[in-house]
């Protein structure tokens, strides 16, 4: 019984070792036209701690918990998405990988995502 255990423990561990890289490979960079296609009117979140809200006409908002915490700009250039939140936070450009609804924001010539989320319709406020 200790053997079949181990072996079915095995066998999902490599199931799911294979799946992990195919998603990982599904991630496409987006160019600058399909960042405005995706992201204007849509929050990336990661679906229940934080979000942040692409507004048409370049605002953003980020909210935590579902209170506001700060506003600021966003456009795209050369391929990347900025962001700009002042002198306090500052800004920060990003590659856009996707695949599906999933994204990852990376520093330019980076594997790494710095920020990790999906992309939904933006709520409703107030």
């Amino acid at each position: 019984m200790n053997r079949l255990c181990a072996l079915a423990l095995c066998t999902l561990w490599c199931v799911a070792a294979i799946y992990g890289v195919a998603a990982a490979e599904g991630f496409k960079r987006l160019s600058g036209a399909q960042i405005r296609a995706q992201f204007t009117g849509k929050q990336l979140t990661d679906g229940a701690h934080w979000g942040e809200s692409y507004q048409a006409g370049g605002r953003l908002v980020t909210e935590e918990d579902r209170q506001q915490k700060a506003s600021g700009t966003w456009h795209v250039t050369n391929d990347q998405l900025c962001t700009d939140f002042g002198k306090d936070v500052g800004r920060s450009c990003y590659e856009v990988w996707m695949a599906g609804a999933k994204v990852e924001l990376r520093k330019p010539g980076s594997p790494e995502a710095s920020v990790v989320g999906m992309l939904e319709p933006a709520a409703k406020r107030r």
